[in-house]
């Protein structure tokens, strides 16, 4: 039980990543590959920060803005410098790979110490355990996972609240039809790289929070998020099965958790670690294949009854 806690409670966490990614891949149209700089780039100010004894608010917040940074450089190399949108995101990510070592000082930063405040403390002072379904749980853990199911889902119901605002819905028409939208005279440029610093914003604060829930920073902490988030977006379209984007958030929610129950599920049945890329890759596979197996089942099916009844 306590291992399905943690899990849930992690891709709740990672349900920032999801936001961020939808904002970019399917809001915005654009393919973003700052991610895995970005979430490490979150984790490592906001571990920073605490080491320094910065409020642990403050911190979270500033992981934010590092990532908003980020982005607006990858907008801004694509927009203004005109490189390829693929490239601006991967040149992005390799140099916030220094920038990381540079801010933490070395790869690992444990936040262990007894002094140190984070958001995740502030429920360590809960002790015992409650009774969930026949099994005794750490209370500590309970809060944690609730809190952290409320905060996102405040965030989802103000990113939709954000998307029917009118720069919000300029947004969208960017992604949608950007000759329409500049024809309107909005600048496409500038569009473009305020979505790439909220999306990047969101996945920094994910970077940021998880780093307080798991203990420490480590600048390797973001290799392989852009799959997770993906991942996690796919699934969820699977799962609601509309375009409405209000369906679409709740989506990248319920994906990020399902995709951190199958991670968990497969470790507890022995996986090797070593191994958790090679299966997360599988995962990806499966949930791009998939639904277009199942759109297409029933005319096969269809056509196989047509065929036999001739």
């Amino acid at each position: 039980m306590i291992l399905l806690i943690g899990s849930l409670t992690i891709g709740l966490i990672l349900s920032l990543l999801a936001f961020g990614v939808l904002v970019t891949f399917r809001v915005l149209a654009f393919r973003d590959l700052t991610v895995d700089g970005s979430v490490a780039l979150g984790g490592a100010v906001t571990a920073a920060l605490l080491v320094h004894q910065v409020h642990p608010v403050v911190a979270t917040l500033a992981a934010f803005a590092a990532g908003a940074l980020a982005g607006t450089v990858t907008g801004l190399l694509h927009t203004r410098c005109q490189i390829n949108g693929l490239l601006a995101g991967i040149l992005v990510m390799t140099a916030l790979y220094s920038v990381n070592l540079h801010i933490l000082t070395k790869s690992n930063v444990p936040l262990d110490s007894e002094a140190m405040t984070t958001l995740i403390s502030y429920a360590g002072s809960a002790t015992g355990t409650m009774d969930l379904f026949g099994w005794q749980v750490p209370t500590r853990e309970l809060i944690v996972l609730s809190a952290s199911a409320v905060f996102i889902a405040l965030l989802g119901l103000g990113l939709h609240a954000f998307f029917q605002t009118q720069w919000g819905l300029a947004l969208r028409a960017t992604g949608d039809n950007a000759q329409m939208i500049r024809a309107l005279g909005v600048d496409v440029g500038w569009m473009q790289t305020g979505g790439l610093a909220l999306s990047n914003g969101l996945i920094a604060l994910g970077g940021g929070l998880l780093v307080q829930y798991q203990g420490f920073a480590d600048v390797q902490m973001g290799i392989g998020m852009v799959v997770w988030g993906l991942a996690s977006m796919i699934i969820g379209d699977s799962l609601v099965g509309t375009k409405q984007l209000g369906w679409l958030i709740t989506g990248a929610v319920m994906g990020s958790l399902l995709f951190r129950l199958l991670v968990a599920i497969a470790l507890r049945w022995g996986l090797n670690p070593n191994d958790l890329k090679l299966v997360t890759a599988a995962f990806v596979f499966v949930a791009l294949v998939l639904p277009e197996v199942l759109k297409h089942l029933p005319k096969r099916r269809r056509a196989a009854s047509e065929k036999g009844a001739i």
